[in-house]
């Protein structure tokens, strides 16, 4: 008989003894007989048919669930976003303007009230656009030159005093302990240390740390750096090199006394002229490196 054929009666379990035995007794045979005997014993895990169908047929039954967004809630939100805006709105337009220059550079801007303002080089003015209508004031750190529109009452906060006028023409020197005012049109009032003065056109103070130095009469129609010329009153050398540094892009360092006095003027425009202008008068001389200027006495 065919093995094959016995082979296939021994799986189905249709053999009988004896040929199961010639199947043992085949060397070609006899692994499939350990094979079938061992994996006699496997048992296939449970499943439950019902069971798995309801399954699957539940996953494509869900309907997308959707929640209901609450009228009021959907009204916060909106109103919360409102006011983020108006709170942010409120913020910045509490915020000062604030106008600077950098060193050899002057900017000439208008106020919310059409006042004009030249700004000298190194300077800064801050002020609020929001409450201009009902508060013209304004703070200064550097030197500025005003025209200001005739209204309510116009003042410039410094370090060092208040300056207050209606309407009219004048320029403030601010730095250190420097205080300078001159009135070129109307009337200005200045505070300072507890003390008041009214300035007529056509006249100058000079207040150092605290103290009126002087109070002169002055013919000029303008202040001169705005012709881009700096000029000087009996200063001390120290503040004119300081300005010199602020009309131009120069360290200087300086080997003479700066208890020096210099009157006179020095453009803005050409710095060997400038500083001839300074050191002539002074019996001073220069020499320059790039943006390194040192100044020395002659002789020396």
């Amino acid at each position: 008989m065919n093995k094959n054929y016995i082979l296939h009666k021994f799986l189905n379990g249709e053999a009988t003894k004896d040929e199961i035995e010639k199947l043992k007794a085949s060397p070609e045979y006899a692994s499939y007989i350990k094979i079938a005997e061992a994996s006699s014993g496997f048992e296939a895990p449970p499943f439950n048919s019902e069971a798995n169908f309801e399954a699957i047929s539940s996953k494509f039954n869900t309907k997308e669930k959707f929640r209901r967004q609450s009228p009021l809630k959907n009204i916060l939100r909106i109103a919360a976003v409102f006011a983020v805006i108006c709170f942010g709105y409120l913020y910045v337009s509490t915020l000062d303007t604030s106008v600077s220059t950098q060193i050899a550079e002057k900017e000439t801007f208008q106020l919310p009230d059409n006042s004009q303002v030249v700004l000298n080089a190194d300077s800064e003015i801050n002020y609020n656009k929001k409450s201009w209508k009902k508060n013209r004031e304004l703070s200064l750190q550097g030197e500025a030159y005003f025209k200001v529109t005739k209204g309510s009452t116009f003042s410039v906060n410094t370090p060092q005093g208040v300056v207050t006028v209606l309407g009219t023409q004048f320029n403030i020197f601010s730095r250190g302990e420097s205080f300078n005012i001159n009135c070129y049109e109307g009337l200005v009032s200045v505070h300072f240390n507890d003390t008041l003065i009214k300035l007529p056109v056509g006249n100058k103070l000079k207040i150092e740390s605290g103290t009126l130095i002087e109070h002169i009469k002055e013919n000029a129609a303008a202040p001169q750096w705005i012709a881009n010329e700096s000029h000087f009153e009996n200063a001390s050398l120290f503040t004119v090199l300081n300005e010199l540094q602020r009309q131009y892009p120069i360290e200087i360092i300086s080997q003479d006394d700066i208890n020096k006095r210099f009157t006179g003027s020095f453009t803005h425009n050409n710095l060997n002229i400038a500083l001839k202008s300074v050191c002539d008068p002074l019996q001073l001389n220069f020499t320059v490196d790039g943006k390194e200027v040192k100044i020395y006495a002659k002789g020396n």
